[in-house]
């Protein structure tokens, strides 16, 4: 494929360095797209701030592009809903009669019980750390768990699952970066990457030791030490975080909580995917394997589904779920819903930016064929066996620099792509660094928002939970790092 040689490099470089410079990632993103244009238009400026602006239009040529950025911006619609209707709250209230019922709850339970509800509530990464956080802060100062165990437990719970989860925004998000490279079915190829996917399982697998052995290390080892002597949840000087406009949204005066509100809906999201999948992708596996029946057919069917087509589908469908139950429940007139519907659509604006952008700089990257000129340059002096591990090393720096692992993808992935398609390593392989350097830097970044949300949730000093986790995200990624060089050389 033919590139713009060292030129190539330099727009991604420069999003690289604005992002760390400003910690503003929608500059970087803007500011990698308009150099890219003005290499090609041949140094032209004014004809290339057009031509950026053009780019972010003609993202939305694609339907994929377009059916991806809708979803998510309805799911901000869908975590309204199951916030104003008491369907969180209601959550929250089950829980904690669950374990006003067992009468000899000890800290490893309720630890376990706080680990696999963050692993449940997976369709978001706030929502996730959130009801983690609300549910479970009481409960951890009544059994004198410290928190900063709690904001561990919920960072460690969200975005290390989300990130493996094909059926919610991260997986839409991926899907389309990988549709942007001109790979056909993102979905299998997001499916095959969790085999290399090193970080959030060793994360996930870390903190499952930690509760079950009482695994203290480093700065948790005092923080715990403190709380089991002395009864203080947060060091003296603390200054924790607490914020209930972002830690909740009131339900309606009036109604009365009920689990079934949030669970329901999320559930027929999560069920409706699949069964869209096969749908979309019917008639296409009848055209292509006509010899096919039965559970094969359905089989075929799921593999040629569209994923965007499938997660948009799926969203709409549990709102439309969500809007009867409510109606019939009498919580919410038609124009309340419209007006929720519209709020939360609102609240994902800069995430739906976020991915114009990604998709346009994605776009254009590999116009510049920056991740062939990078992939040939590396070849002349390095193994291609150690590519996965840089790649895991930069997506880790460039992600804790930002704090944002969504922009990391968006930057990395259209180098990854074509580097393992040029040096013949799998491109699964090359996904999941990506990713699991993306999850790693930002776990461990003071500045992510999942690592602020966290430390608000638990109401905990944000600075204590920063070094209290940093030691398992750094084991975690040390693990990650080893398997990717045993993998690439393998």
């Amino acid at each position: 494929m033919t590139h713009y040689g060292f030129w190539s490099v330099l727009p991604p470089l420069l999003a690289i360095v604005l992002a760390i410079r400003t910690k503003k990632v929608f500059v970087a993103l803007f500011g990698g797209i308009w150099l890219s244009y003005v290499i090609i238009d041949h140094g032209r400026p004014f004809v290339s701030f057009y031509d950026s602006v053009m780019s972010l239009v003609r993202v939305f040529k694609s339907e994929g592009n377009t059916k991806t950025i809708m979803f998510s911006a309805l799911v901000g619609a869908l975590i309204l809903y199951v916030q104003k209707s008491g369907g969180v709250e209601g959550f929250v209230q089950a829980v904690e009669k669950f374990f006003e019922r067992k009468k000899k709850l000890n800290a490893r339970t309720l630890s376990f019980m706080a680990m696999l509800t963050g692993l449940f509530v997976f369709v978001e990464t706030s929502i996730s750390s959130l009801t983690v956080g609300t549910v479970f802060r009481p409960l951890f100062d009544k059994l004198r768990i410290s928190r900063e165990k709690l904001a561990y437990i919920a960072d460690s719970s969200s975005a290390p699952v989300s990130v493996m989860i094909p059926f919610n925004a991260w997986g839409a998000f991926i899907m389309g970066l990988l549709l942007a490279e001109g790979l056909q079915k993102p979905f299998f190829l997001m499916l095959k990457s969790l085999a290399y996917n090193f970080y959030p399982v060793a994360t996930i697998i870390l903190m499952f030791l930690a509760i079950r052995f009482d695994w203290n290390i480093g700065p948790m080892k005092d923080a715990e030490k403190r709380v089991r002597e002395t009864g203080k949840v947060l060091n003296d000087n603390a200054q924790p975080m607490v914020s209930k406009e972002l830690t909740e949204v009131k339900p309606l005066p009036g109604i009365k909580p009920r689990a079934i509100n949030m669970v329901i809906p999320i559930a027929v999201m999560v069920l409706m995917m699949p069964v869209i999948l096969i749908l979309s992708g019917w008639e296409s596996a009848m055209q292509k394997y006509p010899e096919a029946n039965g559970l094969s057919r359905i089989f075929h069917a799921f593999g040629e589904g569209s994923g965007s087509t499938a997660v948009l589908f799926a969203v709409i469908t549990a709102l439309i779920v969500a809007g009867v139950m409510y109606a019939v429940q009498k919580i919410a007139t038609f124009g309340q819903l419209n007006d929720w519907t519209l709020k939360g659509i609102s609240e994902m604006m800069p995430l739906a930016l976020l991915m114009m952008m990604a998709f346009a700089i994605g776009a254009v990257t590999k116009q510049l064929g920056t991740g062939y000129y990078v992939a040939g340059l590396v070849k002349d002096f390095l193994h291609p066996g150690l590519i996965p591990a840089i790649v895991f090393i930069v997506a880790a720096f460039i992600a804790f620099s930002t704090g944002t692992s969504w922009g990391t993808f968006a930057i990395m992935i259209p180098i990854a792509v074509p580097m393992a398609e040029t040096l013949h390593f799998p491109l699964p392989l090359a996904i999941a660094a990506v990713l699991s350097g993306g999850v790693f830097g930002d776990h461990a970044s003071p500045i992510s928002d999942t690592t602020i949300i966290s430390s608000m949730a638990a109401a905990t000093d944000h600075i204590d939970h920063v070094k209290t986790q940093l030691p398992y995200a750094l084991i975690s990624g040390i693990i990650a790092l080893i398997l990717f060089l045993l993998c690439g050389i393998l």
